[in-house]
């Protein structure tokens, strides 16, 4: 008989995400068949399944802990922000148009259906569905027709642990301001909580501990130390992106506005002889990069001109000029190019635009979806690489005549005459280790770092972790059977 148990939390960014994987790595090595769940997630780094869909990166990361391939299923809303008001939804994996935020609020209900419906499929192959909560239950603004917290939690009749961060501070605030003010009938669910992100000797909260239990009623099921090794795993948001120190090798990224898939830079980062540094709004493009990596957009125009609003195309100009490398990848491959059409309007407002022009090459915005996972040969080296696609548009000119990837028998991205400057719709090359040291090597860095089994060694310690820190036993024995929907 199949269980489930929700992690919800005190506010985004709390960890859930993160402990989620762990949880689904340790009850996998425990031999049960785990399976991930997030109702409605919104994060426009998403990851491509093995069905041909799109989910949220962190239930792709949650799959790989439990073993199983990645599903539609794990996520069946998704939220793609594509202005501050408006966003991309993704049902089931597929693009079902755009809505702007004040109407999804009216119709997300509508949605519960489809998250039932994946809800159902996944509890039918599994014996523990691990479900993620977004944000917060305490935004009572948002409680009438949730689907993403206790709204989802009541109708499936899933349990939930609350969890809250102490490295914010108010941690006891936090847990017992979010019993105060929810119903009866959604208090009924919340069968315990959890402290995250701790930082120091865990026993001088014993007293904390002691107090949120006194005042709300719920048991502890753990404080987590801090985990220090939880930056190794795919980001799945902007906010947890973030310059990281290496060697002498600098990678310098543009923080675009609508930056999406920006998976590319894990790799990068977790090479010990290279620097990624995060270009905020309003800062210039160093003057030292070994290489400027233009990201993707969910946006491609209107982060294009945010580019230049900070003034990064000089600063990008600059360092062409001083012998510097390029790599555009997805929008930032389009941005690259001398123009970019959108008749239709699905990049947002209809027409043509002036892109970079350091590639001779035009993107048209039109077509169908690209969303496909991919596997590839460099041309320079023949090494193996994975990767997948996802994107609106096609892009063509005499530079795609110097492409430097080949899908089967298919050329793939384009070169300028030096070789310096690139672009390609291929997101996740880097994880390919073989493939990334080459690319490294042109920059005069060395790589020997195996990235997929790095990967396996933090959620294997981050199971570690759990197992030490929280009460995995009494966990489990507060996961329930869900209602039949």
């Amino acid at each position: 008989m199949v269980r489930a148990i929700m992690i919800q939390g005190t506010g985004s960014n709390v960890g859930k995400s993160v402990l989620v994987a762990g949880l689904a790595r340790a009850y996998t090595r425990r031999g049960l068949r785990v399976a991930p769940f997030k109702p409605q997630n919104m994060s426009n780094n998403a990851a491509v399944t093995e069905n041909g869909g799109e989910i949220g990166r962190a239930q792709a990361l949650q799959a790989r802990a439990a073993k199983r391939p990645t599903h539609t299923d794990m996520n069946p809303i998704l939220l793609k922000p594509e202005t501050d008001t408006g966003a991309q939804i993704i049902v089931q994996g597929q693009r079902a148009g755009t809505m702007k935020a004040g109407d999804y609020r009216k119709d997300k209900s509508k949605l519960l259906g489809a998250a039932l419906e994946s809800f159902d499929r996944l509890c039918s192959d599994a014996d523990l569905v691990l479900i993620e909560g977004a944000g917060s239950p305490a935004e009572t603004n948002l409680r009438k027709g949730d689907i993403a917290n206790m709204g989802f939690a009541c109708t499936a009749g899933v349990p939930a642990i609350l969890v809250g961060d102490i490295h914010r501070g108010g941690v006891i605030a936090q847990i017992v301001g979010t019993q105060a003010v929810l119903d009866s009938g959604d208090l009924e669910m919340i069968k315990g909580f959890a402290v995250n992100r701790f930082k120091g000797d865990v026993s001088l909260f014993d007293d904390g501990r002691d107090d949120i239990a006194a005042r709300t009623g719920w048991p502890c099921l753990g404080v987590v130390p801090w985990f220090h090794d939880a930056w190794k795993l795919p980001a799945e948001d902007m906010m947890d992106i973030r310059s990281h120190s290496g060697g002498a090798c600098k990678v310098v990224v543009p923080q675009l506005e609508r930056m999406a898939n920006f998976d590319d830079l894990d790799p990068l980062s977790a090479e010990p002889g290279v620097t990624v540094e995060i270009i905020p709004a309003g800062r210039p493009l160093p003057g030292d990069a070994d290489l400027v990596l233009l990201p993707g957009s969910k946006s491609t125009i209107g982060d294009l001109t945010y580019f230049r609003a900070q003034g990064w195309d000089i600063d990008l100009y600059a360092h062409v000029r001083r012998g510097g490398h390029v790599l555009g990848l997805c929008g930032g491959y389009q941005m690259l190019g001398k123009t970019i059409a959108d008749p239709d309007g699905v990049d947002g407002r209809p027409g043509t635009v002036e892109g970079l022009g350091l590639l001779d090459v035009t993107t048209t915005m039109a077509g169908r979806k690209q969303v496909t996972l991919r596997t590839a040969r460099s041309v320079l080296g023949d090494d193996p690489v994975t990767g997948y696609e996802i994107h609106m548009g096609r892009t063509e000119g005499p530079d795609c005549y110097r492409a430097w990837l080949k899908i089967e028998d298919r050329p793939e991205g384009a070169s300028d005459k030096t070789g310096r400057i690139r672009g390609s719709y291929l997101h996740g090359i880097f994880s390919s280790d073989a493939f990334r040291a080459r690319y490294l090597q042109q920059l005069g860095a060395t790589s020997d770092l195996s990235y997929e089994n790095g990967v396996e060694e933090v959620l294997d310690a981050l199971a570690d972790h759990l197992e030490q820190h929280m009460n995995l036993d009494h966990l489990l024995e507060l996961a329930a059977s869900p209602k039949k929907t």
